[in-house]
């Protein structure tokens, strides 16, 4: 192994710099160290080998000097010629064995840390999905998706890069010194007494960059989490609305122009350390060879030992700068594993039964996990099951007979710390409160084949208490049953299938309409899209657009119009066509042409079914079965439209407020 370059070395001091600000505060305790052995288990056969090649490596590049030294005093010594011919035979076998073992090593390397990405990434993505609903209104995205990028990258070096770089450096060091005692002790000891010239400027320069790119790094963030608001399609809309695009630009460029500034800083210190590096080397060279020159002239050394300690001296300075910097290095990728261990140890609030009851009627089944990973494929007239995004397949039926019923339930939302990290929320400090009882004593049933609505003023408690059936959140107290099994002792296959609903702001993903509906039944034929397009009045919207069904629809939905949007949302709801159903302001985008085409397709989709349904305009609930009106978190009257008229209660005035005359 040669020794690298000033610039690779510069690199290295960079890199270490770079995570310097996080990494010299951690502490390797033992629970994380078990921790991130049992990631490195799965890939020991690898990472074994990985480091025997290390060694192996390390070894050969202190060979190649010693033959070198010996080729010089072998043409000195006039020869023999064989001899001259068989080292230089042996240099060019170690340098192709040394190139083959390299190769090895470098696939080896990757392999592993390409392993541990993988293992790393998978987890927290699946652990994230068993997070609350909760979780994910409190936590900034892009912190998020950190995790799965900086920080998990930053775990892989440990293995990778910072493990095989410390066990090859040592063993080069040792090798490298102990050969290099043999030749000559007083040489040997004089080279090193050169090094602090070289390690305390290093070590300096390398607090001074840590400070700068941890600088660097946070308006780099900053900047990063400004464009990603920013350019979104409704960020971007904000702005040209009400914020001004000078004082963006103004905010903007200062934090580009201190990074600006950063990095012509950096460039001078790396330029400085690279200097440095050259100095001190270009120094014990010229001790090694005037010292030994002058040993050789006196006849106490051979020219061959000259030079075989010139070139044992260039690999001496790089082991020793990279194990000076190693435990900066170890110390940032056990911050970056702490880091992904941290949204790991989230415990989920919302879980699995291990033993779920079923419900009549409704049966779900686990899809095969690895068909999935492997790729989707092309749905198939008749198909009975597909593959979707959360590894499952649901078997819907054409109708079941299901009740709803809400017994005398209380909810409170959770804490912060109950569902977040402050680290993900960018704060210092989680707020601990318990959160305020926000339902009380709701109690209500809604027969199989119902429709009953929910009605109040703007947080009232409305969607609160529909995001409990399918259990977005979970009770306080009390119990939501849906078939008289409460939904809590469901599987999660067996909810989703029983349970639909179309939200206030349906959120649509940056795909295809095609893709966009198939979330909800991923099995659906062609013939099914376009039926469920049809009832939800979008055929014509879609025959204008340039690639039909396969038109990517931008982010959340962005090129349809509001109305476009709702309706994709219920024509997703129409294709899944669950038992129950639940509408939070399902035709609050639509206008009044809209929303006359929207509701006889909502009429039919609720036909026989148990349906919920959310809303501020009376006129959309006038013909339910009943109609609760929620007050402050409980119900403060129930009966039909007609009922609670002639009650001239809370309801009346809604009503009268909504209609009156003039």
């Amino acid at each position: 192994m040669s020794m690298p370059s000033p610039q690779s070395l510069m690199h290295l001091q960079t890199a270490s710099a770079r995570r310097a600000g996080q990494g010299t505060s951690a502490k390797l305790d033992g629970a994380t160290l078990r921790r991130m052995l049992a990631f490195a288990t799965r890939q020991r056969g690898k990472l074994a080998v990985f480091l025997v090649l290390s060694v192996l490596l390390s070894v050969a590049g202190v060979i190649t000097p010693v033959l070198s030294g010996r080729i010089v005093n072998a043409i000195t010594a006039g020869g023999p010629v064989s001899v001259i011919v068989w080292l230089a035979l042996a240099i060019a076998g170690l340098a192709l064995a040394e190139a083959g073992l390299t190769l090895v090593n470098r696939w080896l390397s990757a392999r592993v840390g390409e392993g541990l990405i993988f293992d790393l990434r998978t987890a927290v993505f699946d652990h994230v999905q068993t997070l609350p609903v909760a979780f994910f209104n409190r936590t900034r995205t892009g912190a998020l998706v950190s995790r799965l990028n900086t920080d998990v990258i930053g775990a892989q070096r440990a293995f990778s890069n910072t493990l095989s770089g410390v066990v090859a450096n040592f063993v080069s060091l040792l090798i490298t010194v102990g050969v290099m005692v043999t030749i000559s002790w007083q040489v040997t000891v004089l080279s090193i007494l050169l090094l602090p010239i070289f390690l305390i400027p290093a070590r300096m320069l390398g607090g001074k960059l840590a400070r700068l790119q941890h600088e660097a790094a946070d308006h780099n963030a900053a900047m990063s989490n400004r464009m990603t608001e920013r350019f979104g399609a409704g960020g971007a809309t904000l702005v040209k609305l009400f914020g001004s695009p000078r004082a963006e630009s103004e905010e903007f460029a200062a934090r580009a122009g201190r990074v600006r500034d950063i990095g012509v800083r950096v460039g001078m210190l790396q330029t400085t350390f690279v200097t440095t590096l050259t100095l001190v080397s270009a120094l014990a060279l010229a001790l090694v060879y005037g010292l030994g020159g002058w040993q050789a002239v006196a006849g106490r050394m051979d020219a061959g030992s000259v030079v075989s300690l010139a070139m044992l001296l260039t690999r001496l300075y790089g082991p020793l700068t990279m194990l000076a910097n190693a435990r900066m290095d170890i110390m940032s990728a056990v911050v970056s594993f702490q880091r992904v261990f941290e949204v790991l140890d989230l415990k989920p609030l919302i879980t699995e039964p291990a033993h779920p009851t079923p419900l009549p009627g409704v049966t779900g089944r686990a899809a095969d996990a690895g068909a999935h990973r492997a790729g989707t494929q092309s749905a198939k007239d008749g198909d009975a099951t597909r593959t979707d995004r959360t590894d499952r397949t649901v078997a819907r039926p054409d109708s079941a007979e299901v009740s709803l019923a809400f017994r005398d339930v209380s909810f409170a939302y959770p804490s912060a710390a109950e569902v977040s990290l402050a680290t993900l929320e960018e704060v210092a400090v989680l707020d601990e409160r318990a959160g305020q009882e926000v339902l009380h004593g709701i109690d209500f049933e809604v027969p199989a084949g119902r429709t009953v609505a929910l009605v109040g003023s703007s947080g009232a408690g409305k969607s609160t208490i529909a995001s409990l059936v399918p259990r977005l959140y979970d009770v306080t107290a009390g119990a939501v049953e849906l078939g008289g099994v409460d939904v809590r002792e469901l599987g999660f296959d067996t909810l989703k299938a029983a349970v639909g609903m179309v939200t206030q702001d349906g959120h649509l993903f940056h795909e295809s309409i095609r893709e966009n509906l198939r979330i909800a039944r991923p099995d659906a034929t062609d013939a099914e899209l376009e039926d469920a397009v049809h009832r939800a009045r979008l055929d014509e919207v879609i025959g204008r657009l340039p690639e039909g069904l396969d038109t990517v629809i931008g982010e959340r939905g962005y090129r349809l119009s509001g109305g476009e949007r709702q309706r994709l949302t219920i024509a997703r709801l129409l294709l899944a066509a669950p038992p129950v159903v639940i509408l939070d302001e399902a035709t609050s985008a639509l206008d009044s042409t809209n929303e006359a085409a929207i509701q006889h397709a909502l009429d039919e989709a609720m036909h026989g079914r148990t349906v919920l349904v959310i809303a501020h305009r009376l006129s959309t609930v006038q013909n339910a079965d009943q109609i609760l009106v929620v007050d402050n978190g409980r119900i403060a009257e129930r009966g039909t439209h007609a009922e609670l008229l002639a009650a001239n209660g809370r309801y009346a005035v809604l009503y009268r407020t909504q209609f009156k005359e003039g």
